[in-house]
């Protein structure tokens, strides 16, 4: 019998891997209301659901060493590795308005 009791990390991957689209609700999410910690721990997530960190690492054309580093709670990307990082997603970094209850 299989064990039916999965890590929620493990969850959170076959999500992702199921449907991206999640991967942009979680990210804005992380923005919207967590740190840097959280930022770099759901882009390593999300990189377990892309193929995983040496995978991304290699698509963005970056150090896998310094690829884990860097989404690792201490990590501290370039604003041109966190661009490559979300490209080798599919993704990208947009700003938008903030909604006010004026708006």
């Amino acid at each position: 019998m299989a064990n039916a009791h999965r890590s929620h990390e493990a969850a959170i991957t076959e999500m992702l891997q199921k449907n991206p689209m999640l991967a942009v609700d979680y990210l804005n999410e992380v923005l919207a209301t967590g740190d840097e910690v959280d930022l770099m721990l759901a882009l390593r997530y999300i990189s377990n659901a892309f193929g995983g960190v040496q995978e991304i690492a290699r698509k963005a054309e970056a150090n896998p060493n310094n690829m884990d580093r860097m989404l690792s709670e201490r990590g501290n990307p370039s604003l041109d590795i966190l661009r490559a990082i979300l490209s080798t997603m599919g993704l990208r970094l947009v700003v938008q308005p903030v909604e006010t209850d004026e708006s």
